[in-house]
C-alpha cells in the first residue's frame, strides 16, 4: 500500500505532502491503471489466443460480425486487476467506500468470469443461465446496498437533480432502489458491449464524470457551496474512478476498431455494477440516468423490442436490438455507429455536470 507508506513518512520528508492530495493521487491512479492495462494487454492477448479463448458470434447477429469469431475475449481479466491494484496503491485501503467498491469489482467479476468461462470452454454455449446470473447479481447488490445503509454516516435521502429542497428520506426503501441501480447498470453495460470499443468509451466518460462528483461530495466547502450532500471519505472514490478511467484507456488501445480483444461479461458486468455503486455512494443516483443515458437507451431498446414482439405476435420496432445493431443493419459502418455513440456519451456527461449548478 504505497499510499499508507507515504502517509507514515510525510512528516519526515515534507516533499511527500503532495501525495496527501486526492487530486494528485487520482492522477497517479489513472496513470497506474492505464500503464498496467496497456503493458499487460499485448501479453494477455497472446495468452488468450494460445488458450483458444475466442468470442463465439451469434448466428442471428449482423452478418459482418461473423468475421470476428475467434477474437480473444474475457478482456475484463486485464481491466479489473488494473483497477484494483491502482486503487489499493493510491487510495486509502481502510476507507469503507473503497473496500465496498473493490468487493463489487471482485464479486461481479466472478459472476462474469463464470459466465464467460462456460461459453469459451464449450460447457454451455449460452453461458450461465439468465436466472442464476440475475440471482447472483441481486445477492451481490443486496450485500452492497445493505452495507451502505448501515454505515453511520450514510444518508438514505434521495438527491433530486435541479431541486435542491426536495430530498425524500427513503429509509429502508433505499436498499431496493440501490439494488435496482446496481443490477440495472450492470446489465445495461453488458447489453451495450456489442461493437468494438462501444462499451468501454462511454464507461470512461461516465467514470470521469463521477470522478468529479466524488471529489466534490468529499469536500465539505465545495459540497456546501454547490448544495449537494457532503459525504466524509467519499473523496477517495475519485481515485477509484481515476483507476477505472486509466484502465479503460489502456484497454481501449486494444479494443478500438478493429478489436484485438473483447471485454466479455467478466468486464461489462462488474464495470456496470461498479458504476452503479459509485452513483449510489456519491448520492448522484438519479443523475446516472443522464450520465449513463447511452446504456439506458440500449437497455430500453431491448425491453421495448421484446415486449412489442410478444404483444404483436412477432413484429419488431427495430431491425435488431440492442439499438446499435439496428443502425448497423440500416447501413451505418460499424466505426460510424461507435463514434456517434461516443459523441452522445460525452454530451450527456457534460449535461450531467451542469446539474451541479442548475439547482
Amino acid at each position: 500500500m504505497i499510499y499508507k507508506l507515504i502517509y507514515l513518512l510525510h512528516s519526515d520528508y515534507s516533499w511527500l505532502n503532495v501525495f496527501r492530495y486526492i487530486t494528485f493521487r487520482t492522477i497517479l491512479s489513472s496513470l497506474t491503471g492505464l500503464l498496467l492495462c496497456f503493458f499487460v494487454g499485448a501479453w494477455g492477448i497472446k495468452k488468450l489466443r494460445a488458450l483458444q479463448i475466442g468470442e463465439k458470434i451469434r448466428e442471428d447477429g449482423p452478418p459482418d460480425h461473423q468475421a470476428k469469431a475467434g477474437t480473444p475475449t474475457m478482456g475484463g481479466c486485464l481491466i479489473l486487476p488494473a483497477i484494483v491494484v491502482a486503487t489499493l496503491m493510491w487510495a486509502d485501503p481502510l476507507n469503507r467506500y473503497i473496500q465496498l467498491a473493490v468487493f463489487v469489482v471482485l464479486f461481479f467479476g466472478a459472476i462474469g468470469f463464470a459466465d464467460d468461462y462456460s461459453k469459451v470452454t464449450g460447457k454451455n454455449r449460452n453461458g450461465m443461465s439468465a436466472s442464476t446470473k440475475f440471482t447472483l447479481q441481486i445477492v451481490g447488490a443486496l450485500l452492497v446496498a445493505t452495507a451502505l445503509y448501515l454505515f453511520p454516516e450514510f444518508d438514505s435521502r434521495l438527491n433530486v437533480p435541479f431541486l435542491k429542497h426536495i430530498a425524500p428520506d427513503l429509509g429502508w426503501g433505499y436498499i431496493p432502489l440501490a439494488v435496482f441501480i446496481i443490477v440495472g447498470t450492470s446489465n445495461a453495460v453488458n447489453l451495450t458491449d456489442g461493437l468494438d470499443g462501444l462499451a468501454i468509451s462511454p464507461l470512461i466518460v461516465a467514470f470521469g464524470c463521477y470522478l468529479i462528483f466524488a471529489y466534490l461530495a468529499g469536500n465539505i466547502k465545495i459540497a456546501s457551496y454547490l448544495q449537494i450532500p457532503y459525504l466524509p471519505g467519499a473523496g477517495e472514490i475519485s481515485i477509484l474512478c481515476g483507476a477505472a478511467v486509466g484502465a479503460g484507456l489502456g484497454f481501449l488501445w486494444y479494443n478500438a476498431y478493429p478489436a484485438e480483444i473483447f471485454m466479455g461479461d467478466v468486464g461489462s458486468l462488474p464495470l456496470g455494477a461498479l458504476l452503479g455503486t459509485v452513483a449510489v455512494i456519491t448520492k448522484q443516483e438519479l443523475v446516472l440516468i443522464l450520465v449513463g443515458g447511452l446504456f439506458v437507451f440500449e437497455a430500453l431498446s431491448v425491453i421495448f423490442q421484446v415486449a412489442y414482439f410478444r404483444l404483436t405476435g412477432g413484429q419488431r420496432i427495430f431491425r435488431m436490438a440492442p439499438i446499435h445493431h439496428h443502425f448497423e443493419l440500416k447501413g451505418w459502418p460499424e466505426p460510424k455507429v461507435i463514434v456517434r455513440f461516443w459523441i452522445i456519451a460525452i454530451i450527456l456527461a457534460l449535461l450531467s455536470i451542469s446539474t451541479l449548478k442548475l439547482r
